[in-house]
């Protein structure tokens, strides 16, 4: 049930970064300019994915994260002693597993309330389901910054930029954002070596409710970046598919995004009767790679990208 429930966040949390893709780019924009001004001292003052216009009068030394990437984030720019409460989801690092936790989507108002934070990093993909429980906590004098679903790069860049820029650690915060920007760099040098694109299908849920990532996805980003091509690049944000759609494409490589949860994913494909004739398959070209990495905003995406052209281009990638 609980991997199950997980699948679920997994799934809700991307949709709802699919979702947000229709903010107007000027909007966005204007929200990057203003939010991009490095400040050293508080007050500061930021424009979240609301519009909201969120003054920090300090330094929060009390925070609470109501999702997986906003926490990975944190812990990234150096606040683990800052952080009181996280989601139940939240896997990494390791030291988030031993801070409270507040709920899943449907997060625990009064415990948030309970643990005196200064500020809560809460998260787009909430949607309208999320509202009622961050009015209270603002009713409740607590500040709130909604941060953006990130559905590409630059993107997570700005989400990074954001929360560095309300926790006061903004050094943290661009060091983070150039050491991600050189990594990528590299790999897509790395990858003008690739002499014959494969055609990738990406699985991030089995069957028998089988979905893959179209275009608007880190996924879609991410394969492009190793010059691969998407076999459903077609398609917009996580669609669901039928097996037969999916053998159709006949992919010259499938990557798995759920091994993390399922034990033997690459097994399952390959087991597949319906899938025998797949090139993938006949080939043994089935690979799993951490879902986490691929679909979670934050600093470990270079990570997922690493991951995923070794996978499939071994000969490339592989030191």
């Amino acid at each position: 049930m609980k991997r199950l429930l997980t699948i679920w966040f997994t799934l809700m949390l991307v949709i709802g970064v699919i979702a947000g893709c229709s903010a107007e780019k000027t909007s966005t924009s204007e929200k990057a300019s203003e939010n991009s001004n490095v400040h050293t001292e508080f007050p500061v003052s930021i424009t979240d994915d609301t519009g909201e216009k969120i003054t920090i009068e300090k330094k929060p030394d009390r925070i609470v994260s109501l999702v997986p990437s906003n926490t990975e984030i944190a812990f990234a720019l150096g606040l683990e002693n800052e952080i009181v409460g996280v989601s139940d989801f939240d896997n990494y690092p390791e030291a988030a597993l031993k801070k409270e936790k507040i709920g899943d989507m449907e997060f625990n108002v009064e415990k948030i309330i309970g643990l005196k934070p200064d500020i809560v990093l809460a998260h787009a993909s909430g949607g309208e389901s999320a509202k009622p429980g961050l009015t209270q906590l603002k009713d409740a004098g607590i500040t709130v910054l909604v941060v953006k679903d990130a559905t590409n790069f630059e993107d997570t860049y700005a989400t990074i930029e954001m929360i560095a820029k309300a926790t006061g650690t903004e050094k943290e915060g661009q060091k983070i954002i150039q050491s991600m920007k050189a990594d990528l760099k590299e790999i897509k040098d790395r990858a003008k070596h690739v002499k014959e694109k494969k055609k990738v299908w990406v699985e991030v849920s089995p069957e028998p409710e089988i979905f893959t990532t179209g275009k608007g996805t880190f996924i879609d980003e991410m394969l492009n970046a190793i010059h691969a091509t998407n076999a459903a690049g077609d398609q917009q944000g996580w669609v669901k598919v039928t097996e037969e759609e999916a053998i159709n494409y006949n992919p010259e490589v499938v990557i798995t995004t759920y091994g993390y949860y399922v034990e033997n994913a690459k097994e399952q494909v390959m087991k597949r009767s319906a899938w025998k004739d797949v090139s993938a398959v006949k080939n043994e070209q089935v690979f799993d790679v951490h879902s986490d990495k691929v679909t979670r905003p934050g600093p470990r995406l270079i990570e997922g990208v690493k991951e995923l052209a070794e996978a499939i281009y071994p000969d490339v990638f592989t030191e």
